[in-house]
């Protein structure tokens, strides 16, 4: 009989201790349970993802025509990076993740989602520091779509140094890689703030908050998170 528990992975990374585990749970009988904690607190698990595929559907939704190119940041268990690569028009998914350990268990297929990610050849996994990209113009306009899905919230971050990409300079910065009509997508764990829907209309043409209603077994109850996407003006403003 196998361990209800079994810890699969741990590291100390610059964000705290990182632990990916899978246990066997009353509430999800037929399947194993995937979970990362960062110092102690729970992150992710693999059995409440429908906010995280939802963050790629409903991005792709807002666009008038399919996307091509794709940057993901944050990786975690891959649920948001394999809904990005279901539409055929996709072309090429570049995921930035921080922290090494988590390509690695993709790589190394620890977690259920890694076969779909390592095995597509459009889809490639870099390890890097997603709120840095916007410092280089080297890597401008070069995509039809952004999605981020590392921090709780806009309030709630798992760095500090997060807090300037959450301005309209950061905003500014990320809507310079995309191309016109593009569209930047966050998820968050709760409503964001008045404040920061106030920089995100500064920044883009449209912004569509989206409520994102799911059943979470562990609790036995209704759980809600959210969705912004934000669409870039076909032509730059005169």
């Amino acid at each position: 009989m196998a361990h209800p528990l079994e810890e699969l992975d741990y590291q100390k990374t610059p964000l705290g201790e990182l632990v990916l585990r899978r246990r066997r749970s009353p509430s999800v009988p037929d399947d194993w349970v995937y979970e990362v904690t960062l110092d102690h607190e729970m992150l992710m698990s693999s059995t409440v993802n429908v906010s995280e595929r939802a963050l790629a559907t409903l991005a792709f939704e807002a666009m008038d025509s399919p996307p091509r190119d794709v940057l993901v940041g944050g990786l975690g268990l891959g649920y948001t990076a394999v809904a990005a690569l279901e539409p055929p028009s996709v072309r090429r998914l570049v995921v930035v993740e921080l922290l090494a350990p988590v390509i690695a268990w993709h790589r190394n297929r620890l977690v259920p989602m890694a076969v779909r990610l390592i095995d597509d050849p459009r889809c490639s996994l870099v390890e890097g520091d997603f709120f840095s990209l916007w410092t280089s113009r080297s890597d401008r306009r070069r995509y039809d779509a952004i999605l981020l899905d590392i921090d709780h919230s806009p309030e709630s971050l798992l760095d500090a140094r997060h807090a300037r990409f959450y301005s309209v300079a950061g905003l500014q910065a990320l809507a310079e890689s995309l191309r016109p009509g593009g569209v930047f997508a966050l998820w968050s764990a709760w409503e964001p703030p008045a404040e920061f829907l106030d920089a995100m209309t500064a920044v883009f043409a449209s912004v569509q908050s989206h409520e994102v209603p799911f059943f979470n077994p562990h609790v036995n109850e209704p759980d809600t998170n959210w969705v912004l996407a934000a669409i870039l003006p076909r032509e730059p403003a005169q």
